[in-house]
């Protein structure tokens, strides 16, 4: 059945509103979160739900833990590994991600993201893992919100509070005491690189954390870190 004129355009206006109230919802969140801790995430909703199709039991580690608590020398580290211009760039790295996608495209597949910690964390608390351009241009609104909103600081709080260290292990405290048995208040500074040599693929590495790949990466953001200032 074909539609008319008058109700290709109604369907136009449903779907508008639907997408403006999808972003709208979006953008209170992004505005709760300034000052409320958000107390799950997408990735962590589907990661749960993954482990209890296995275990119905299975639940989540994951500790809030405040940033001034936070080991600065996991602050260094993460940013070292993750997004060495943090401070200075406004959401997207474009030099980090033309090199990515000259990688990728060199190889014929994804092997490089590119990706800042704004945009991680806008993917991490609304969308899924799907790599689809969709989703992509979704990331890239979400962090465009989280930018213009949220000071650094807080961007990287919550962002090391819900990232994925591992198979239902999220945020760096549930890291800390799950791989080192102390909070991250305490750990040194080759703990906190080890750590961030895991952050792209913490599930797989979780079993190889002591592999010479991790060794490697640990001890190359061991000297980045150097240089790394996380906000204050």
């Amino acid at each position: 059945m074909r539609l008319t004129k008058n109700k290709k355009f109604r369907f136009f206006l449903l779907l508008v509103f639907l997408v403006f109230s999808y972003h709208f919802w979006i953008f209170s969140k992004v505005l709760w979160f300034i000052k409320f801790n958000p107390k799950s995430s997408a990735f962590m909703e589907n990661s749960l739900d993954e482990m209890q199709e296995k275990n119905t039991r299975a639940e989540l580690k994951h500790t809030w833990i405040s940033y001034e608590k936070i080991s600065q020398n996991i602050k260094k580290a993460v940013i070292a590994a993750e997004d060495a211009k943090f401070l200075s760039h406004e959401g997207f790295d474009w030099d980090a991600i033309q090199t990515a996608f000259e990688k990728n495209l060199k190889k014929g597949r994804i092997v490089a993201g590119g990706s800042t910690i704004s945009q991680q964390l806008a993917k991490n608390l609304f969308l899924s893992k799907s790599r689809n351009p969709l989703r992509k241009i979704e990331e890239a609104i979400i962090t465009f919100m989280i930018e213009k909103m949220m000071a650094k600081r807080r961007i990287l709080e919550i962002y090391l509070n819900i990232i994925e260290w591992g198979e239902g292990i999220f945020g760096i405290e549930a890291a800390s005491q799950y791989y080192f048995r102390q909070s991250s208040s305490n750990i040194d500074a080759f703990q906190a690189a080890t750590l961030a040599a895991i952050i792209p693929n913490p599930v797989y590495f979780q079993s190889r954390i002591n592999s010479t790949r991790i060794k490697r990466k640990t001890g190359i953001l061991l000297f980045r870190m150097k240089s790394a200032r996380p906000p204050e």
